[in-house]
């Protein structure tokens, strides 16, 4: 079952059961669907465009997050991390830091980076490797302590 599919059924649920921030928050989903469809790009809906769309979605709601807890607006905050997890039930399992450090040191171990001038070397491969899979602040943040401690 592809994503559109998965929408359009959890659509239907999210409306049966009144669940009104699930409604929303798949509502806008299917919305970044139709727009692409309709963008007249002439691409077709790939799994990658599928992270990528859901990726930029997740980006935005904790941007939101961290924008609304600055202001103190927490029930605004509360609502965007409640659409956040529903958003990150789409996407793919994220990978916990443990597992991001070893994929990255595997990654720096087979292209020998090991120092900070590495790092365009080994970032791009790096993120490349873990799309979908984990945030690009922290895969950063991983490449530069590894490039640095060694």
């Amino acid at each position: 079952m592809d994503l559109k599919e998965k929408i359009n059924t959890e659509l239907k649920e999210s409306m049966k059961s009144g669940d009104k921030i699930r409604l929303e928050t798949i509502r806008s989903i299917r919305a970044l669907i139709l727009e692409f469809e309709k963008s007249g790009s002439g691409k077709e809906l790939t799994p990658e465009e599928e992270i990528k769309m859901l990726t930029t979605a997740a980006k935005k709601r904790k941007e939101s997050i961290e924008q609304f807890r600055n202001a103190n607006r927490n029930e605004l905050a509360e609502k965007e991390e409640q659409e956040l997890k529903i958003i990150e039930e789409f996407l793919p399992k994220q990978l916990s830091q443990e597992e991001i450090s070893a994929e990255v040191k595997k990654i720096a171990d087979e292209i020998g980076a090991k120092a900070k001038e590495d790092f365009p070397k080994l970032m791009p491969l790096a993120a490349r490797t873990l799309k979908g899979k984990a945030d690009g602040k922290v895969i950063k943040e991983i490449v530069e302590k590894l490039l640095s401690s060694n």
